[in-house]
């Protein structure tokens, strides 16, 4: 797909958590195509200390509104200055990059969607490409607490959504990979995205169970055009450049073990 190096205004910000920001950003012009687990780098102004430019996954694309949605978790200086932007703002950035995650062939497959903390984000957008094609995906939400569950009213409006908090405050007590749903239903098509430690649970329940399985991989990414290679990732295929040829790959192709 053809990227775009865009000044998109910040129409609003929403502070969701403490430590979660919901950014809404528009264009003068029709925002370019984008695809479900495909993400953006972002120019940080602004942040002295902050050189190189942050990734962030495409959170959700309202075509109607022309807006892109970026979920940022403020976790350093530059995504601490990126929620302190105000409407009316610029923010610089390079996009779509990546690929994306595999739309169902069938519309009958069922889809388990998978996520942890802010990892959630790019699987909104997935949702809601699955069901514009008129399947209905099924999502499993994890997170550390009630209060640390992201745009659940959104998931709503796109197929079922099961939760787990590690406290018990929401949901089933544990972890996404703990949570009787996964005893109770089969799945055709298995994505997640999240902290490494759930992603390799959730891809070794996929490989025990024999089922088809997407991760979305967290790297650390500086370019997101494959040239400062300081998101390779050892795979079956020989190394690779995640935020090039991922960040989501078939699990069968990662050295995790399983």
């Amino acid at each position: 797909m053809k990227k775009y190096v865009l000044d998109l205004e910040v129409k609003s910000v929403e502070r969701l958590h403490e430590r979660y920001v919901l950014l809404r950003l528009t264009h003068e012009n029709p925002l370019p195509p984008m695809l479900p687990g495909q993400f953006v780098e972002v120019r940080v102004d602004g942040s002295p200390g902050t050189f190189l430019r942050r990734p962030i996954s495409i959170n959700y694309v309202d075509e109607a509104n022309n807006e892109l949605w970026l979920l940022v978790a403020t976790v350093g200086d530059g995504t601490r200055r990126l929620a302190r932007l105000t409407a009316g703002e610029r923010l610089n950035c390079v996009l779509p990059l990546g690929n994306s995650f595999t739309m169902p062939a069938d519309p009958s497959k069922r889809l388990l969607l998978v996520g942890g903390g802010v990892g959630v984000a790019p699987l909104l957008y997935f949702g809601k490409c699955i069901a514009e094609m008129g399947a209905k995906p099924t999502f499993l939400l994890g997170a550390r607490s009630a209060q640390d569950l992201l745009l659940l009213d959104e998931f709503n409006k796109y197929g079922r959504v099961y939760v787990t908090t590690e406290d018990g405050s929401a949901g089933e007590r544990g972890f996404v990979t703990n949570h009787s749903l996964l005893q109770k239903e089969h799945f055709d098509q298995i994505s997640t995205c999240g902290p490494k430690p759930m992603m390799v649970a959730v891809a070794r329940y996929a490989s025990k169970a024999d089922i088809d399985c997407e991760a979305s991989l967290e790297n650390m990414m500086a370019c997101g055009l494959g040239a400062c290679l300081c998101c390779v990732e050892k795979t079956t295929e020989g190394n690779i450049c995640v935020c090039k040829e991922g960040p989501v790959l078939n699990i069968k192709k990662l050295l995790w073990q399983l």
